[in-house]
């Protein structure tokens, strides 16, 4: 069976968290992390966290640590997102880039600031729902840190 490992990043701006909502015409809208598919050329997890990062919102971020890790068995590809914190250093939209801004069938692709309490973070309709219930379960300490 393959295997695609992708890299997911939670980040920390100022006492804000930064998602990526998405969304369809039609279709309900949800947040995500930043973050995608590890690459060939990536060197490692952590070099596919920046490049997405980058591509994605057109940030640049701090150290990152790994929090969890979540298997999607699939039929013929199991998916491992491996689930990472770190500081939003800077943020400029017109760093964006990537497959992701180009394809029309993206729909909303955009990042969204909340704070950092769960009141914010249960109102978001974070996906999945296993990183939601974990972020639920320790954005206060995270706030406290």
């Amino acid at each position: 069976m393959k295997v695609r490992h992708k890299a997911r990043v939670v980040l920390f701006d100022h006492g804000e968290l930064v998602f990526l909502k998405r969304g369809w015409p039609g279709g309900d809208s949800y947040c995500t992390t930043v973050g995608g598919s590890v690459e060939p050329a990536d060197a490692d997890l952590e070099s596919a966290l920046r490049r997405e990062a980058l591509e994605e919102i057109g940030a640049t971020i701090g150290p990152a640590t790994e929090f969890l890790t979540l298997t999607e068995p699939g039929g013929t590809t199991t998916v491992v997102q491996h689930y990472f914190l770190a500081d939003l250093l800077d943020m400029d939209p017109d760093r964006r880039h990537g497959p992701e801004l180009d394809d029309p069938d993206t729909g909303d692709f955009e990042p969204v600031r909340v704070a950092l309490s769960r009141t914010a973070v249960a109102a978001l309709n974070l996906q999945p729902a296993e990183l939601a219930d974990y972020v639920l379960r320790h954005v206060d300490a995270w706030g406290a840190a």
